[in-house]
């Protein structure tokens, strides 16, 4: 008789995906200790954890996986080197909250658009504004949108129901409209009155916007992160907030993270932080990605393409 494939999952998952596992010899696990025991055994994996530390060490001691799961679209903090060597497939989280994280950034260009953030503190104060903060119209505004993913897709989706002329950036262009490469988008920074960054964190996109890019915008643009920190030189993004060599910066994402209570970020002019909220604003995560795990499934048991399989060499 043939022993069945042994598969560890978080037990927070088992009622949505475990009808789909019949032929799956899965072990349920509540605790680090639990995953760590059967990690080694398993050639299914599926490691989620808060404590990213942990969750790497589990899967450097999952020696035997075929297939790795994951809800986390950036899988940096992963051992990529050891998970390629023994033929590991990765399938990772990208897309799954490409909506409500497009939310999220609509929801910071309407902050820094409006400058809701001082609203509120006068709410706070009890002080009635005589004159709106801010005054910016989005309506017949110019966008740039860097890393036209799955999230990069949806923010211009929703930036097309305010009439924003969108412009996006992907790494290799595949002949839509107003998609533009790499190599074409520094030249044209001036032009947009919105800069959104939502490419992937890799050692190719670290400090993609520096002090260059920051002066090529216009002194009213702002800069909206909800990607990684580390595509963005922080430094230089200070000094240009400070000099009002741009027009602000809603940032969902810093480095470090958590950012320092003490950190100048956190006073610079109009610069708006959401600590890293946009991903998990959202109610329907773990149904969207069981779904995805289940149809998996299927594929891996068919030797099927599947989705959001990464990319060990480009590192998501």
């Amino acid at each position: 008789m043939t022993n069945k494939p042994k598969a560890a999952m978080a037990s927070l998952v088992r009622p949505m995906v475990e009808p789909y596992c019949d032929g799956l010899d899965v072990t349920w696990f509540t605790s680090t200790e639990e995953a760590m025991a059967i990690a080694p055994h398993a050639e299914i994996g599926w490691f989620d954890m808060y404590d990213k530390a942990k969750m790497a060490e589990i899967i450097s001691a999952a020696t035997n996986l075929k297939w790795l799961n994951s809800i986390y679209a950036g899988v940096e903090h992963f051992p990529l080197d050891q998970l390629k060597a023994q033929g590991t497939i990765l399938t990772n989280g990208a897309g799954l909250n490409s909506a409500p994280i497009a939310e999220f950034a609509l929801m910071m260009m309407l902050s820094a658009a409006k400058r809701s953030d001082r609203i509120v503190d006068s709410q706070r104060q009890r002080n009635w504004l005589e004159q709106p903060p801010g005054t910016t119209e989005i309506d017949d505004s110019k966008a740039l949108i860097i890393g036209y993913g799955g999230i990069g897709q949806q923010i211009a989706k929703k930036l097309s129901g305010f009439d924003v002329e969108v412009t996006a950036v992907r790494r290799t262009p595949t002949g839509e409209p107003n998609v533009i490469g790499l190599d074409a988008w520094r030249d044209r920074l001036g032009e947009f009155d919105w800069v959104f960054v939502s490419a992937p964190a890799t050692s190719d996109t670290r400090h993609l916007l520096g002090a260059d890019e920051f002066a090529a915008m216009k002194d009213t643009a702002w800069l909206i992160n909800v990607a990684r920190g580390t595509l963005v030189d922080q430094d230089a993004l200070l000094t240009a907030l400070n000099d009002k060599t741009i027009g602000g910066a809603a940032l969902d994402v810093t480095d470090p993270e958590p950012l320092p209570a003490d950190h100048p970020l956190w006073d610079a002019p109009n610069c708006i932080i959401t600590m890293h909220l946009s991903g998990v604003a959202q109610s329907r995560m773990f149904q969207r990605a069981a779904a995805r795990f289940v149809e998996n499934l299927k594929r891996y048991r068919a030797g099927e393409t599947m989705i959001a399989q990464a990319d060990f060499d480009r590192g998501y």
